[in-house]
């Protein structure tokens, strides 16, 4: 059955994979800490993203850009002057909503009064602050709102160090800032969070084609990771939505359980960023191609994908509740890349003798995978946690293990059990791993 919205919060709070920030004090919020089991989740979502747009491609490499930098980038890029969204106030409970995302423009959902709205402003979504010991206008400084300007004043770098020729790409995974008004669905709009962007620079003739290639490439990352597809949709931006810098943009878009909304941004960003720099650094960003004896500024073509809202997608999708020998079992059938543990290994009882034999079983296995030793309660319930929170095989020693020194290997998705003799284990588990 498909999950709920609060049934995947409550799975993600009790299980640790996500908890309120600064929960002691009261909370804090749109501000969320990861626990140690989504901290492993949203790690290999962000490594699995790296390996399909770096890792395994000759023509795309990393960077990893500062979060603070130059006033001069946000006024080069346009955010100093129209990175904004337009702010309501209700005058009837001071309620302060984002305009564009109300399902009545007339209607405050706070109070439920209707006309007391003021007349809508544009709210920037910059953070501002001071570098030195004393604030002043002359030193204010923004946390970056997105990754993609910190690889645009590092192309020519990238481009003379790294040797790279037309078309390549750029990619990085890091934190961003934005003063969201209405930030909400948990940790799906927070004011502090991760992205995973790349730019790709192509010859501005080939733009259309390598959007395209980009549109079904990335979709098909989701899919391939085992999301459902049913649940994925490309969506074109409509004229009015576009971007001042884009010559096409399209959303990869899940259906969330409280509709569609945005997974990723794929656009079409022309040379806007480049063009904009190189005016305001007087520096040439332009791309020589010496065969073609020709002189441009690239196009670029920005796939942009939020690393925790991804994360939280996966998490939604994989859920699943099924009826077993009448109880109801919650499974998260993540793909075994993405399961925070690989393997859990689960003794029959805390005796010594089963506690040495574990520890032999376990060694081998941490150092190859994220594992749980689990001891706690019986090992019916210890296997319906290891299912709810998406863990692939459990791995049982019994005190058979002890005569035959073989051990149990119990799959998450179909229950079935095989025994395995323990020196095999290893082999065993790297085959279903890899399968």
């Amino acid at each position: 059955m498909p999950a709920d919205f609060d049934t995947i919060v409550n799975l993600a709070k009790n299980r640790g994979f996500v908890f309120q920030s600064s929960e002691i004090y009261g909370g804090l919020r749109s501000a969320y800490d990861y626990g140690p089991l989504g901290v492993a989740l949203l790690r290999n979502v962000k490594d699995l993203w790296w390996r399909s747009m770096v890792q395994t491609r000759d023509d795309i490499v990393g960077i990893d850009s500062a979060v603070i930098q130059s006033p001069k980038v946000w006024e080069a890029s346009g955010h100093l002057s129209s990175f904004s969204d337009p702010l309501v106030e209700c005058t009837n409970c001071n309620a302060r909503h984002r305009l564009d995302k109300l399902d009545d423009p007339n209607q405050c959902p706070t109070c439920g009064m209707r006309d007391t709205f003021t007349e809508p402003k544009d709210f920037n979504l910059m953070f501002e602050t001071h570098m030195g010991p004393v604030a002043s206008a002359d030193n204010a400084v923004y946390l970056r709102p997105a990754t993609a300007q910190g690889i645009f004043i590092n192309f020519e770098n990238i481009r003379r160090t790294a040797r790279m020729k037309l078309p390549f790409g750029i990619a990085q995974i890091g934190k961003s800032f934005r003063n969201e008004i209405t930030p909400g669905q948990f940790v799906f709009r927070t004011r502090e969070f991760e992205q995973m962007e790349m730019e790709f620079f192509c010859h501005p003739d080939e733009s259309a084609k390598w959007l395209d290639y980009w549109l079904n490439e990335r979709r098909r990352w989701y899919e391939d990771l085992g999301m459902t597809a049913d649940n994925l949709r490309l969506r074109a931006h409509d004229a009015d939505e576009l971007s001042h810098y884009s010559a096409g943009t399209y959303d990869v878009e899940y259906k969330f359980p409280w509709g569609w909304d945005e997974l990723e941004g794929i656009a079409n960003r022309t040379d806007f960023d480049l063009s904009a720099h190189a005016r305001l650094s007087g520096k040439d960003l332009t791309y020589f191609d010496a065969e073609a004896d020709e002189r441009f500024f690239p196009h670029v073509i920005e796939p942009a994908a939020g690393a925790t809202r991804t994360t939280f997608a996966f998490l939604i999708d994989a859920y699943g509740e099924e009826e077993v020998r009448g109880e109801t079992r919650v499974v998260l059938k993540l793909d075994k890349r993405l399961a925070p543990n690989k393997v859990a290994v689960l003794p029959l009882s805390k005796k010594p003798e089963l506690v040495e034999i574990t520890q032999r079983v376990a060694g081998p296995l941490r150092e190859k995978w994220d594992i749980e030793v689990d001891v706690t309660q019986s090992i019916g319930k210890r296997y319906r946690r290891q299912d709810e929170i998406g863990t692939p095989y459990c791995v049982t020693v019994d005190f058979d293990s002890l005569e035959d020194q073989q051990v149990t290997v119990r799959d998450r998705d179909t229950m079935a059990q095989d025994r395995v003799p323990i020196e095999g284990l290893m082999r065993h588990l790297d085959d279903k791993l890899a399968g």
